[in-house]
């Protein structure tokens, strides 16, 4: 790969231009870009945080956060929304908590009608609903209200999954949420504004291209890894801040519709 850039730490989604390196770096493998983002979240001095990976991929990274800030891991379960002929395109993503962002501009260039999108929609949840039994079985998610969340996944593509993830865990009634990935694509960092409090990513070239890219070992992580490392985080888990805690408000099930055609998720990578 060529004129790949680096940012270092991206604090502040408020800020203007962003300063770019010249240089850039490849991670060894998850664990890895997982111990090196680690040590950008640590400079935030979060108090008592919750750190939650989104599977597959990214429990690994979010694993090394939870390990070095000695907090609690959890996951939250999302699944993209992908277009009829081509699964990694990506339309949208759903998380669990009824939570379904869906990009309508990209579905009417697809020329998909109500009726196709309303399908295809339905089968994502489908299968989100079953990675929720896989991956949650009888383990109920960690409560997040009054809570600061990081939220970790491997990499930063269209970030739809990101966002669906977010508002997931604000719906959840987490107090603050911290997205921190290893490698991210500029305006989909800067498409998160909206939706968590603040960044932190190690690299953000100005041409992503694949995630897989920014890694020696990019190979599918397992459900058995996921189930193993948050085993090993059990342990580590530490009671919700006290006072008073205020819920965010459970909305009835939607989809909500956002504007901008997504670009193609990379077809490159393997699927988790």
């Amino acid at each position: 790969m060529t004129d790949r850039r680096r940012t270092g730490a991206v604090n502040s989604l408020t800020s203007g231009a962003l300063d770019l390196p010249a240089s850039g770096v490849r991670f060894a493998d998850r664990h890895d870009a997982g111990r090196r983002l680690a040590a950008l979240v640590a400079d935030l001095h979060l108090d008592e945080p919750l750190v939650v990976g989104i599977p597959r991929g990214g429990v690994p990274v979010a694993a090394e956060v939870a390990l070095a800030l000695k907090a609690p891991l959890d996951i939250v379960v999302v699944r993209k929304v992908g277009a009829p002929l081509n699964p990694e395109y990506a339309l949208g993503a759903l998380a669990e908590g009824d939570v379904s962002v869906v990009d309508q501009e990209t579905a009417r260039l697809l020329g998909l009608s109500p009726t196709e999108l309303q399908n295809v929609v339905g089968h994502a949840r489908q299968e989100l609903s079953e990675r929720m039994r896989r991956y949650r079985a009888d383990n109920p998610p960690v409560p997040l209200v009054g809570r600061t969340v990081v939220l970790v996944d491997d990499g930063l593509a269209t970030g739809r999954t990101a966002q669906a993830a977010a508002r997931s865990l604000r719906r959840r009634g987490a107090a603050r949420v911290i997205l921190a990935v290893p490698v991210a694509a500029p305006e989909s960092l800067r498409s998160m504004r909206h939706l968590v409090d603040d960044v932190v990513c190690v690299e953000m070239p100005e041409e992503l291209w694949a995630i897989g890219l920014w890694y020696e070992d990019f190979r599918p992580t397992s459900d058995q890894e996921v189930a193993d490392l948050l085993a090993e985080r059990t342990a580590a888990r530490v009671p919700p801040p006290r006072g008073p805690q205020h819920p965010t408000a459970i909305q009835p099930p939607s989809v909500e519709l956002i504007e901008g055609p997504a670009p193609a998720e990379d077809s490159s990578v393997p699927p988790d």
